[in-house]
């Protein structure tokens, strides 16, 4: 059991170390002003390519709705959203990425491709495929926890 408990904190380790310093380069890379949260909701809003509202991103995010209420009002702020009243109930907003925010997520991306290609064209595509579906396990166990 005791090996079971190294072999955990190894993982646990190496992953939350792992995501310190991807979050770090990608911080980086991001065109000026743009946050990692900013551009998290904006390519997921474009890849759904469908409205959410606030409660609905803060789900899948896994953040609290006054989280998800600050990156919205700040990507509304820089013309990134648009947010309306959910016609069925007035109580609650809907978000749509505007064609500004859909630009400002493809220069990201333009931005970040380059350095995420390049760790995966150093670890090789073989290798980097057959990691996928263990770190999708991984993250599924800690989902069913949330």
């Amino acid at each position: 059991m005791d090996e079971n408990h190294s072999l955990a904190i190894s993982l646990f380790s190496e992953i939350l170390m792992a995501d310190q310093l991807a979050r770090a380069r990608l911080g980086k890379a991001l065109p000026k002003g743009m946050e990692l949260s900013h551009f998290s909701v904006l390519n997921h809003l474009a890849r759904a390519g469908l409205e959410r509202s606030p409660a609905q991103l803060a789900k899948a995010f896994h953040v609290t709705r006054g989280a998800m209420t600050n990156t919205i009002n700040k990507l509304e702020v820089a013309g990134y959203v648009h947010v309306r009243p959910d016609w069925d109930d007035a109580r609650r907003k809907m978000v749509a990425i505007s064609p500004a925010g859909r630009k400002a997520r493809d220069a990201a991306l333009a931005s970040i491709i380059p350095m995420i290609s390049e760790v995966v064209t150093e670890l090789g595509g073989d290798r980097v495929r057959a990691a996928l579906p263990i770190l999708r396990e991984f993250r599924g166990k800690l989902e069913i926890e949330d």
